[in-house]
């Protein structure tokens, strides 16, 4: 009994055979109860059948099954990526300001520079252009960028989900970044508020902030700051400075080819600038164009007519010489009204027609005597007897050179700088009947030689300064003393630093064609020095005035009858001197110039309505080919006048002088002729005006009969000059005219110092 509850046997009927053989339970297949039939077995397979049929539908439902697993898992992740972006959302936009301080910045001011007539001069500021309402503008603009930048601009919330998703599903399969999905108001947005980078941080807040954009402006209100802001290339911000820039025409006159192409520029306006590729520009304009004729906003018509027509770039937006006066104006600005904060119209002096002249005047006679005569520069300044500027030329093409030789560049004037000489000799009793002997003399180591080396012999100083006669004007500085030429210069308007050294006679001291000009004005308006300006009043864009010219009265500082007799000298220049080649129509005075070896070459003329300035020469100082005052600076002047003072009424110069056989003159020194005597003196210089003026123009005298002479103790011939007891207290030191030169009792150091 142990054993068999030991080793319990269980019931099989699949056991061993061992089992089987021993234990006797197992059961056959004959010995089953219902012996296994056709129709079971037929039954045995269709079950089976049944059961592979049900394998199949448990294989479609299980793909079934992984696709809406798929579509759930998807879903579950757009809900935690949403989530996820919303926090990201958050997360940025909590790092902005609350958007109730949000607001639109200023546009970068414009400062509008137009002509005395109101013509444009030029654009200056940040933007180049003045902000120019969406009504204003030509139509095609807008038509144009809504076209070929965001064709759903009016109908999007400020974000575009069609273009986005557009723009991601091209880049993938172009498999780099092409296109960009964002909006005209994502664009402003970011020109707005942020910087270029490309960061999340960045894309989630020009998202936002252009939300807001939308929610709190009109589309058009968004459109018109955007056109006025973006960039389009060559330094042109809004569509006002590009239409200045590229056709020479404001936003107001673009056609329908040149908004196409102003369009096309945004997509890269450096690359695409017509002033860098000309040929590009004009391909994407045409896609432009083909955008527009797609989006209904042109018909097949015009899309022909554009493209047979393209758009014509302006030569060069920055050749034009009024940019000279623009710069001038933008240096002045600061002291005027301080900082600028928001758009200005600044009203100058400038004729723009008057400018035009100048302009054409200077670069013709560049251009056809040039190369002939090693002339590569010129500058030219006109100015009214108020001191208003109403030209001025800086240089032959700006474009090429912003240099302004007109207002900075100091050079050697020559003997253009004698007016003052003679200024101060009159100032000190002379007249221009006083007599000089013009002969070669020595003043110390110094040789002021005439041009030529030809000599008159005795003269009036009426001829000298006729003849721009160096020893004569030498002669003179001695006699007053060089501290007083220079302040005689300073208080005719020079600024330049002068040194007061005998050399100053024949202008060896620098000085601006600017305030050269400016210095003879006085001559020019009866003896009173105004302030020189441009500028005459400066309003905001909406008319206030921020700034008004002074029209108080100059003060006088040369006496009337000083400007008399300069007047009658400085008419024999014109007449029958050095520059001939100037005179016209109007009673006309002034000064030629001509530094050593030619370097400079100057004419400064002036009617009793302008006075003009010229330069001729080269920036880096190099000789012309022998050009003289009387030549190129004279024949341009003579072009620009006569234009100026086309249908002007003729005016007399002021003053009058006249000498008689009754006048006294001073005692003046003149150096002594001691071998041959010298040739005769020329003629009489100068002429009556028309009977028909209201008064006589200023005149050279005629040489009067001379007094008897005496010789003093030092050898100088010593005229019986009447008029006045004043003594000499500067001798002049003999001329060196053949025969051994008389000694005096002055030292060297006393004859360089004028003493």
């Amino acid at each position: 009994m142990a054993n068999r509850r030991d080793s319990r046997i269980e019931p099989s009927f699949e056991g061993s055979p061992r089992a089987k053989s021993s234990e006797g339970f197992s059961v056959s297949e004959e010995d089953r109860v219902v012996p296994r039939t056709r129709k079971s077995a037929a039954k045995g397979r269709s079950a089976k059948a049944k059961s592979r049929g049900r394998g199949r539908d448990r294989n479609r439902r299980g793909l079934l099954g992984i696709a809406t697993r798929l579509v759930y898992w998807c879903f579950v992740l757009c809900i935690w990526g949403g989530i996820a972006a919303a926090g990201v959302v958050v997360y940025y936009g909590a790092k902005m300001p609350a958007a109730t301080t949000w607001s639109v910045p200023d546009r970068a001011p414009n400062i509008k520079i137009v002509s005395v007539d109101g013509a444009l001069i030029a654009n200056r500021g940040a933007s180049g252009g003045e902000a120019v309402g969406l009504h204003e503008m030509s139509p095609y603009i807008p038509e144009a960028v809504v076209a070929i930048e965001d064709r759903r601009f009016y109908s999007h919330f400020g974000i575009d989900p069609i273009g986005l998703s557009r723009a991601m599903v091209t880049n993938l399969i172009g498999g780099h970044f092409s296109q960009g999905g964002s909006t005209l108001t994502q664009q402003l947005a970011k020109n707005l508020f942020l910087t270029p980078d490309r960061t999340l941080e960045r894309k989630v807040q020009e998202v936002l902030l252009a939300l807001w954009l939308e929610h709190k402006h009109t589309k058009d209100q968004i459109l018109e700051m955007y056109l006025n802001r973006v960039y389009f290339g060559s330094g042109a911000y809004g569509v006002e400075a590009a239409s200045r820039r590229y056709f020479g025409k404001s936003a107001r006159d673009v056609s329908l080819s040149e908004a196409a192409l102003l369009a096309g520029l945004l997509k890269a306006p450096s690359k695409l600038s017509p002033a860098r590729d000309p040929k590009a520009a004009e391909e994407r304009a045409q896609l432009v164009l083909a955008a527009m004729r797609e989006t209904g906003k042109i018909s097949d018509k015009e899309y022909k007519t554009a493209l047979s027509a393209p758009a014509t770039r302006a030569p060069s937006y920055w050749t034009g010489s009024e940019n000279y006066v623009a710069d001038t104006v933008m240096d002045e600005l600061p002291d005027l009204i301080g900082d600028v904060r928001g758009d200005i119209v600044i009203n100058t002096t400038v004729d723009l027609n008057l400018q035009k002249l100048a302009e054409q005047s200077i670069r013709r006679l560049i251009d056809e005597s040039g190369k002939k005569l090693n002339v590569t520069q010129g500058a030219l300044v006109s100015i009214d007897d108020s001191g208003a500027v109403r030209a001025m030329v800086g240089g032959y093409d700006y474009s090429t050179s912003q240099f302004d030789r007109a207002s900075e560049a100091r050079r050697q004037p020559g003997s253009a700088f004698k007016p003052f000489v003679y200024m101060a000799a009159l100032e000190a009793g002379r007249t221009p009947d006083s007599i000089r002997n013009d002969a070669p003399i020595k003043i110390g180591k110094w040789t002021p030689d005439n041009y030529g080396g030809k000599y008159y012999g005795k003269v009036t100083l009426a001829t000298a300064l006729a003849k721009s006669l160096n020893s004569v004007a030498a002669q003179l500085t001695m006699e007053v003393g060089p501290d007083a030429v220079v302040e005689a210069a300073h208080r005719m308007g020079i600024q330049s630093d002068l040194q007061a050294n005998t050399s100053i006679a024949l202008g060896t001291s620098e000085v601006t064609p600017l305030e050269l000009t400016s210095a003879y004005v006085p001559f020019a308006n009866g003896g009173y020095k105004p302030d020189i300006h441009f500028i005459q009043r400066i309003t905001t864009a909406n008319g206030k005035v921020l700034y008004e010219g002074s029209t108080g009265s100059a003060p006088r500082v040369i006496k009337a009858d000083i400007v008399g007799m300069m007047n009658s000298m400085m008419t024999g220049t014109v007449e029958v001197g050095t520059a001939k080649k100037a005179a016209f129509n109007w009673p006309s005075a002034g000064k030629t110039g001509t530094s050593q070896n030619s370097r400079d070459a100057w004419f400064v003329g002036y009617t009793a309505n302008l006075t003009t300035g010229v330069w001729f020469g080269n920036d880096d100082g190099s000789p012309m080919k022998k050009v003289t005052g009387g030549a190129l600076p004279a024949q341009a002047w003579h072009e620009f006048m006569v234009a100026a003072h086309e249908g002007v009424p003729v005016r007399p110069l002021p003053g009058t002088w006249k000498s008689t056989p009754s006048d006294t003159i001073v005692p003046d020194e003149i150096p002594s002729a001691d071998a041959s005597p010298p040739p005769s003196p020329p003629a009489a210089v100068g002429q009556s005006q028309p009977a028909a003026q209201p008064q006589p123009v200023a005149q050279v005298p005629a040489r009067q009969p001379r007094p008897a002479q005496t010789v003093d103790a030092q050898g100088f011939d010593m005229p019986s000059d009447s008029g006045s007891t004043a003594s000499i207290k500067h001798p002049v030191p003999p001329g060196d005219v053949g025969g051994p030169k008389k000694r005096r009792q002055t030292s060297i150091l006393d004859i360089l110092g004028g003493g």
